[in-house]
Parts: C-alpha cells; structure tokens; sequence
C-alpha cells in the first residue's frame, strides 16, 4: 500500500481526528516555526506552546520565577508584558539557555494544537528542513504537513517550505510520484518548484506571500532572510502530548 502523505494549506482545512495515527509535521516560517528551532537549539529547556495569552501566563505564574520566559506575539507585535517576541534572533544562547519557554502566537501555536493528535507532532521549517525529512524517511506512518497560514490565509512561504519537504521526501525515499495524489500537496510542490528555481525567485517569492508582505511591513526583512536560509541546524523539535511541551528528544 502506497505511504499517504498530505499538505494541509491551513489548519481549518482538516479535522483534528484526520491526522490521529500519523505524523504532523508544523510549518510557520514565518515565523513560530523558525523560532522555536532557534530558542532549542541555542539550549532552551523546552517551549511550551499555549493558544491564548492568559495560558502563557499561567503557566509562567506556575514554575517558579525566572525559570519560564514569556515569548510570541500578536499582530506580529511583541506582546504587552512579555520578555520575547517571535524574532528568532531575539532566542540567542545568553538569553534562553536552561530556561522554559511559554510561547504563543497568532498562527503557528495554534496550528499545532489542532494537529495535537497525531502520534507524533514535529515542528519543520527551512532552517531544519533536511533534519525533518530525514526523520521523515524512517517512518512508515502517514505524513501531514500542517501549513500555519497568517491570518486564516493560506501563504506562499508555508506553501513552499511544504514543497520543498515533499520533494525532498519523494528523493529520500525513492517514491513514484503519480502515487501522491493529494491536491493541496500538488499545489504545493507546484509552487515549489516553479519558485525555487534560482535564488533570487526564491527569495522574492519568500517576500511576496501575505506573510512576507506581513513581515516587510513591519520592519523585519532580515527575519525573512533568516527563516529562508535553508539547514542551519540539524535537529527537529518535537511536540510531547504528556508534557505538553516541545523539546528534542535524545537531547
């Protein structure tokens, strides 16, 4: 039997029990995804992913003070009160080693609890894209890669970074591609391929989408720059049902 795998343009374009027994792979790239990656590879304990605001502080009113870091935003906009936004430089070494994260956002979090059913829930972006799909290529169970989408609208980096690990999947694992008939995962490596195939349109369609438009507007085009560079780190965090927190296992 062919391996399914999916892309889901947007969370609301699947129901919760779809993805139960399969492997959700969360896309934000811009920009939750990429700055999770970064806040656990500079050595952050964990990043606790919470839906709404007052969740974040709760939880950081629950461990004891200085331990939890309050990191996200809303409207793209550090948010009143919190110590981090979702500046992925803003995650460094010297600021988040050893520490929690509670971490909310507009789109990215939220995705991830929807997929929260999964058997397992992998957080994927360029800069570990490789490290995801090598994790990928060893499982037989159903893929879905989650788009997080901004503001309910499907956009163009999450649609490529899906692409992009679609075709890397297909090369690692020898698969036919006529067998991978789901449309939204056509149209995303349609995208793709058609996007990336210099660098400049690459990095143009990385500021073209809503989400990139979004970012210029606000001032942080290095911040597009970053979440496209492609395998800075090779590790994939993991969303852990129990805890309720990401982390990297084996770490």
């Amino acid at each position: 039997m062919n391996r399914v795998v999916k892309v889901h343009l947007l969370p609301a374009l699947f129901e919760p029990d779809e993805v139960a027994g399969g492997i959700a792979v969360i896309i934000d790239v811009l920009r939750a995804s990429t700055t999770i990656t970064h806040a656990l590879a500079n050595g952050a304990r964990e990043v606790i992913p919470c839906g709404e605001i007052d969740e974040a502080l709760s939880v950081a009113r629950g461990n004891p003070p200085g331990s939890v870091l309050l990191g996200g935003e809303r409207d793209g906009l550090l948010i009143d009160g919190f110590d981090l936004d979702n500046n992925p430089f803003a995650y460094s070494a010297d600021v988040v080693r050893g520490r929690k994260i509670a971490f909310t956002t507009s789109n990215g979090t939220r995705a991830l609890l929807r997929a929260a059913r999964a058997d397992r829930v992998l957080i994927g972006s360029f800069v570990n894209l490789q490290a995801v799909v090598n994790v990928l290529a060893e499982e037989s169970r159903p893929v879905h890669f989650v788009c997080a989408g901004t503001k309910g609208k499907i956009t163009v980096e999450d649609s490529l970074c899906a692409g992009a690990m679609v075709e890397q999947l297909l090369a690692a694992t020898m698969a036919v591609e006529s067998d991978w008939t789901d449309d939204q995962l056509r149209l995303a490596l349609d995208l793709y391929r058609r996007e990336s195939v210099t660098e400049a349109t690459f990095r143009q369609a990385m500021r073209s989408g809503f989400g990139g438009r979004n970012c210029l507007r606000l001032g942080f085009a290095e911040q597009i720059d970053r979440a496209g560079t492609w395998d800075l780190f090779d590790l994939v965090p993991e969303y852990n049902a129990a805890t309720k927190s990401i982390g990297l296992p084996g770490y």
